[in-house]
């Protein structure tokens, strides 16, 4: 019986490379083309897992094809931080989490055929307080742009984040835990070369 294909359902460099982390190699990528805004007052953690299963379902893919997608919402207190759009948003993203605590929710959704599978993460992060001389170097790294709440973790904005509560893997973009038990619930075999 032939293996499932799998189809990553996200255009993230970021996400392949946790993948990879795990041997998981994707088959195809099929980044999908949605409506990100979210509802009024739709609250983060629920807004981030309908994002990652309108995703999965908006990705075309044959019958026992696994899709595997997700999305990271960086929520402070009831605001979905989203990705900026320019360099003045992304300033003030940061000066309003400079010193303060906020979450970064990853929802994962995995499907195949009609089932699908769903998991999300919830980590705490603090970031410290940020000089302007900080904030400016960190915006004049373009390390901002594309990233949810205007940062990464894995970059150079590892610098102002001296504290987290959870998952790095689902601030980076993908919590591995989470993720291999969905792949493997839905059937795909993640470590074939175990004996």
């Amino acid at each position: 019986m032939a293996e499932p294909r799998l189809i990553l359902g996200s255009g993230s460099p970021r996400r392949r490379e946790l993948l990879a982390q795990i041997g998981v190699v994707a088959d195809d990528i099929r980044p999908p083309e949605i409506d990100e805004t979210p509802e009024k007052s739709e609250l983060p953690r629920p807004y981030c897992i309908r994002m990652a299963r309108e995703k999965a379902l908006a990705v075309v893919a044959g019958d026992d094809d696994i899709v595997l997608s997700a999305d990271t919402t960086v929520a402070l207190g009831r605001r979905i931080m989203g990705k900026p759009a320019d360099a003045g948003q992304a300033a003030t993203f940061l000066r309003s989490m400079s010193g303060r605590r906020h979450r970064v929710i990853t929802a994962v959704a995995v499907r195949r055929g009609d089932r699908l599978w769903q998991r999300d993460v919830v980590t705490a992060v603090k970031m410290k307080r940020l000089s302007e001389d900080e904030l400016n170097a960190y915006l004049a790294t373009g390390d901002w742009q594309g990233k949810a709440g205007a940062y990464g973790i894995q970059g150079p904005a590892g610098a102002l984040i001296p504290w987290i509560e959870g998952s790095f893997t689902a601030v980076v973009g993908l919590p591995l835990a989470e993720t291999a038990g969905l792949l493997q619930a839905a059937g795909y075999p993640l470590y074939r070369g175990a004996t």
